[in-house]
């Protein structure tokens, strides 16, 4: 089973870590701030507990004094009424056990604590025992553990709850710099991600910051290495041109002469055949070679044009030549300008290409149209048998054909396809033509 590949963002990334990482030390520092509260809650609590029992042995001993004799049960120093709420209750015993004196709060059995001095836990108390000099009294105030909880948990909400606050608003404020800080990245990633064969200009390295000067640099290397070759294979690319159409145009040329020269009418038929070869062998290596044109990423330019005075040209070069079978419309829309930053010569080759398919595969009694509107659309209809929608989306494909019985290689759609590409335009072939019931429209928008 293959691994998915998910993509995942810088920053997002960052906040979420960031965010997790002041939450897990702000839960942190509540943990030892509520244990070191509760350690001190706990002294505090004993102190009072300690303090009470020793400030209520005297009055004890004077009240036990002026009651002696009294066997009414267990007294009470207070007043009968009842507080609201009693954080310390107390009780007064004897050496045998016997409850002698104890508050409001306390009814039924004693509280169970040793009859010696100093502190003890219960499930529900924790309990202070004083006593008396003759050890024949012991005064035990105790306060609820119900209390002391309650205290923990209102300290440890007081340091937990603000995290309902902190968490979006430090996701808020970590989005907000994290974004600041990675700008310059950002800016960055789009300059590279715009270079291409027609934008090799050099990165700005002192604009950005130090950590991404380095990158910036590297990118400007091989942008320079990547020049360096693609200039070397345009160069390439045009020497070829030359040297290939000059030996093919020569031996076209020698056998026109030689067909001229025969009387034979089988060997006239057979040269026929070779310039019919080599004319086709010219057409194809044009071909070739514009497909590598088109591959080296010669349609962007750096310097933007006005493109309707090379459509005008390449229609006019079209209506000379002989492959001109049918009569070519030229219609711009009034105020249109075509200013682009497209290489002059790659929309020569789209613009050519686009002709001698719809004059080549079209109704030789129909004209072809070219219509260029104001937003940079270019249509060129021509007449002729329909396509099915199948077929149109396969001819942009290297070397294939529709169902045709005219001359061609089956690279033009292909080549004019790659080109478009590069000057971000769309390419698209319809049948029929807008507006007919016919023919192919190509429409071409950049």
């Amino acid at each position: 089973m293959r691994a998915r590949l998910v993509k995942s963002s810088m920053s997002r990334r960052l906040i979420v870590a960031l965010t997790g990482t002041v939450t897990a030390f702000w839960l942190v520092a509540a943990g030892l701030g509520i244990m070191v509260m509760l350690e001190e809650f706990g002294e505090i609590f004993d102190s009072v507990l300690e303090e009470t029992a020793d400030r209520l042995m005297p009055l004890v001993l004077d009240d036990l004094a002026r009651e002696a004799g009294n066997s009414n049960g267990p007294g009470r120093i207070a007043s009968d009424v009842l507080p609201e709420e009693a954080y310390l209750t107390y009780q007064v015993r004897d050496a045998d056990g016997a409850v002698l004196l104890r508050s409001h709060a306390l009814s039924g059995p004693p509280l169970d604590a040793p009859l010696k001095r100093g502190y003890h836990d219960t499930p529900t108390h924790r309990i202070y025992t004083a006593v008396s000099a003759d050890n024949s009294i012991f005064v035990q105030v105790a306060d609820p553990l119900s209390f002391r909880r309650e205290a923990a948990v209102e300290a440890g909400s007081t340091l937990i709850l603000p995290l309902l606050v902190l968490v979006p608003a430090s996701i808020i404020a970590i989005r907000v710099i994290v974004r600041r800080v990675l700008k310059p990245v950002e800016a960055l990633r789009k300059t590279i991600a715009g270079k291409d064969g027609g934008n090799m200009a050099p990165l700005e390295e002192l604009a950005l910051p130090v950590e991404l000067q380095p990158i910036a640099h590297s990118v400007n290397l091989l942008l320079e290495r990547l020049k360096a070759a693609l200039e070397a294979e345009r160069e390439f690319t045009a020497n070829s041109a030359h040297e290939l159409r000059t030996p093919i145009a020569g031996a076209l040329a020698q056998t026109q002469r030689l067909i001229e020269e025969l009387t034979d009418a089988a060997s006239k038929a057979r040269a026929t055949q070779i310039a019919r070869s080599l004319g086709n062998l010219g057409r194809l290596a044009e071909k070739l070679l514009q497909l590598s044109r088109a591959e080296a990423g010669i349609a962007v330019n750096d310097n933007p044009a006005d493109l309707v005075p090379v459509l005008r040209a390449v229609t006019d070069e079209m209506r000379r030549l002989l492959l001109a079978r049918a009569e070519i419309e030229l219609e711009i829309a009034e105020g249109t300008t075509l200013v682009r930053p497209i290489n002059a010569d790659a929309f020569a080759i789209v613009m050519r290409n686009l002709l001698e398919n719809a004059l080549a595969h079209g109704d030789a009694h129909q004209p072809v149209r070219i219509y260029a509107a104001a937003d940079g659309t270019i249509v060129v209809a021509n007449g002729g048998p329909l396509i099915d929608a199948h077929t149109l989306s396969t001819l942009t494909a290297r070397f294939v054909r529709g169902k045709t019985m005219a001359a061609g290689a089956g690279l033009g759609l292909s080549i004019i396809a790659k080109l478009v590409s590069q000057m971000n335009g769309t390419f698209e072939l319809r049948s029929p033509a807008t507006g007919r019931g016919d023919g192919v429209e190509a429409r071409l928008t950049l």
